[in-house]
């Protein structure tokens, strides 16, 4: 093997052009996934204290910006729902006439190829602000997934194309592909948040979302931080379970888990740049700390070259935008 000064790796650095032909990982438009805040209302475009350029956004003013999403070559975004009216049990989740699957229809029905995916849990719409039914303060699993099952069957019947189950309980992925292909819905996907991380990087979104737990956290179902192998065991069950899709999130901080799931399975893998992620850039910038841009794209290319082969991610219009402007 060739050593210094024979071998010198800057040659193939000097030159931008050949920088663009050695370069290993490419980022492109068909990698995002776009998350969106609907609320009920007409006309409401509301920011996200904690999130800037994040909006809650009403029906009308959500397929606009579908549409602007779809004309960027987006290919795909994921809704999460506030509801007028929360309960106990989270009623509003599985509504037929929820706000999500409000939304899904006027989407669909205003959109050409944009995919619809929908998020599946009950925290958005629970009184407590918890995933899942409480038998006081514990979360009870089974009783939970039966009303995460009606949840995925009310947006497969309003549209969605993409389900997925956000929630972290057990045993509820083969349950929801049981159920959706009994309803008929064998060609939708199940995009799992196989591998979610109780992570203290969700702050923003519980702003955005509105769904604060009233005690307690999510530790009981959520992932323990510290933990790497047990990622590979909550992947594999969800694999075998049905899932077609599986999920790390975050994702800036494990991207040791990505790794290892996308090696360990190769199977379709997504990975969520959460709130948190999101809010330290944007607000590092405002602050002329780093530049925004640049690093808003080395984060997202470090996901993928982790082996995620799509991001969730809400610069997904910025980092469309600056991949037009350097083609």
């Amino acid at each position: 093997m060739a050593t210094f000064p024979t071998k010198r790796l800057r040659r193939l650095r000097y030159n931008p052009t050949v920088r663009d032909l050695v370069r290993e990982t490419i980022l492109t438009k068909n990698d995002l996934i776009y998350p969106l805040f609907v609320v009920p209302g007409e006309k409401v475009k509301h920011e996200v204290r904690s999130m800037p350029g994040v909006f809650q956004m009403s029906i009308d003013v959500l397929v606009e910006e579908c549409k602007e999403v779809e004309k960027l070559g987006i290919p795909g975004v994921i809704l999460f729902g506030i509801p007028d009216h929360k309960d106990e049990v989270g009623s509003g989740a599985y509504d037929p006439n929820g706000i999500i699957q409000q939304a899904v229809r006027a989407i669909k029905k205003e959109t050409k190829k944009l995919l619809v995916i929908t998020d599946v849990c009950l925290c958005e719409y629970t009184s407590h602000g918890h995933c899942g039914v409480l038998d006081g303060e514990k979360i009870l699993n089974d009783e939970t997934v039966e009303l995460l099952v009606k949840e995925s069957v009310s947006h497969a019947e309003a549209g969605a194309d993409i389900i997925a189950p956000s929630d972290m309980m057990d045993g509820r992925i083969g349950v929801i592909r049981k159920v959706l292909d009994e309803k008929g819905f064998t060609e939708i996907p199940v995009m799992s948040y196989a591998v979610k991380y109780a992570s203290g990087f969700y702050g923003p979104f519980r702003d955005a979302a509105e769904s604060t737990p009233a005690f307690g956290d999510r530790r009981s179902h959520q992932m323990d931080v510290a933990n790497s192998n047990e990622a590979l065991r909550e992947a594999e069950s969800d694999i075998e379970e049905g899932a077609d899709i599986i999920m790390v999130k975050p994702a800036g901080a494990y991207l040791d888990i990505i790794w290892r799931v996308k090696e360990k399975f190769g199977m379709p893998t997504a990975a969520y740049q959460v709130s948190g992620e999101y809010a330290m850039i944007k607000a590092a910038g405002r602050n002329n700390w780093i530049d925004e841009e640049r690093v808003m794209v080395e984060s997202l290319m470090a996901i993928k070259r982790a082996g995620a082969d799509m991001i969730l991610t809400y610069f997904a219009k910025d980092v469309v935008k600056y991949l037009d402007k350097n083609r």
